[in-house]
């Protein structure tokens, strides 16, 4: 295969949704540990999270809403990041991301982007005209050893990947939580299928592992047959 082994993993409430609600301000990093019922076993979670994939990819929008324009500098971890950006990512969430990062791609389609005013050694930009997410993939793996990537977006791009058959295994933590609300977004948004004919594009999946977790979560791992 050309491209890395790709992994969907999100937390997620019952009804599927991956944010609190349809506001910038609203997600679940924040917000979950706030709620009793679910912050009891939210730690669980994240554990699960540091046995992920040393190659994540995200998005600007999912970066600058837990913070990255405005934090400071952090140590690095031995993660690399690749995120999907037009224009969320301020000169402060590159320099974060560089600081973080063993290696930091940019895959943008914003030939003005502020990233180009940047020079890391870590840091490398994948600049396409118009995005292709099976382009960007072949080069993570051909350009920078990329082997296998957790992706962890948002529901827009979660649905590109969907419909390019782009992911291969799909591992889920379910907080034990409803949350409603059509224009939340949930693990897979974007364009809906209109026919029967556009039914290939749908990911069928099997079942590898159904964790009962303590506090009501669930693990669902999956691998995506087509």
């Amino acid at each position: 295969m050309n491209r890395p082994v790709t992994t969907l993993f999100m937390l997620m409430s019952v009804d599927g949704k991956i944010s609190t609600g349809a506001a910038d301000d609203l997600d679940v990093d924040k917000d979950f540990p706030q709620i009793a019922g679910v912050r009891e076993g939210l730690h669980q979670y994240y554990e699960i999270e540091q046995t992920t994939d040393l190659w994540s990819l995200n998005s600007g929008r999912v970066q600058a809403k837990i913070g990255v324009n405005t934090k400071e500098m952090p140590n690095r971890v031995p993660v690399s990041f690749a995120i999907i950006d037009n224009r969320h990512l301020n000169e402060n969430g590159i320099r974060y991301l560089c600081a973080l990062s063993k290696t930091f791609v940019l895959i943008t389609s914003n030939a003005d982007h502020p990233a180009f005013n940047i020079e890391e050694d870590n840091f490398h930009i994948i600049y396409q005209k118009e995005l292709s997410l099976p382009n960007a993939l072949t080069k993570l793996k051909s350009e920078y050893g990329c082997e296998r990537i957790t992706i962890q977006s948002g529901g827009t791009l979660n649905g590109l990947f969907l419909r390019e058959k782009l992911f291969d295994y799909v591992d889920i933590v379910v907080a034990p939580v409803l949350i409603g609300g059509r224009d939340t977004s949930t693990l897979i948004d974007g364009k809906s299928l209109l026919s029967q004919t556009e039914l290939s594009k749908l990911g069928v999946l099997k079942l590898q592992e159904c964790v009962v977790l303590e506090n009501s979560y669930l693990r669902l791992r999956y691998k995506v047959i087509h």
